[in-house]
């Protein structure tokens, strides 16, 4: 069986500032929203010879257009920002899969977590860069 290589760039419990949901007066409003994502790159992305910014995918402007979107007016499902955040890590040519959870919290009572997960192949990110046509997000 062939071994198969992989790197990833991973981000962990990244609180947005964002407004999502519709919430009666007796509902539980989520605290927070957290994000994780896991970027698959390119080995040579990771695994450098030389040290410095321009041997590694810069992951700072990609943080940077999440807030963005983020805090880009109030949205009433978690699905359509994390799909935003899928074509923004799409327009990046280094990114090759992703898999994108966005969870909030508290659900009920001060307990739980509720969320989404995206998982994307090299062929699906491939359908959300801004060359394809077919695609808007």
């Amino acid at each position: 069986m062939k071994q198969v290589s992989s790197a990833v760039i991973e981000l962990r419990d990244l609180q947005l500032k964002t407004d999502i949901g519709t919430y009666g007066p007796n509902d539980t409003k989520p605290d927070a929203h957290l994000l994780d994502l896991t970027l698959g790159v390119a080995l040579d992305q990771v695994v450098i010879t030389k040290d410095g910014m321009a041997h590694v995918f810069d992951y700072d402007p990609l943080i940077t257009e999440i807030d963005r979107l983020a805090a880009d007016g109030q949205y009433e499902t978690q699905e359509r920002l994390i799909t935003r955040i899928a074509g923004a890590c799409a327009a990046h040519s280094a990114i090759k899969r992703m898999e994108i959870s966005l969870k909030k919290l508290p659900v009920r009572s001060g307990s739980g977590s509720l969320g989404v997960r995206l998982i994307l192949d090299e062929i699906a990110t491939d359908t959300l860069r801004p060359d394809q046509t077919k695609t808007t997000l």
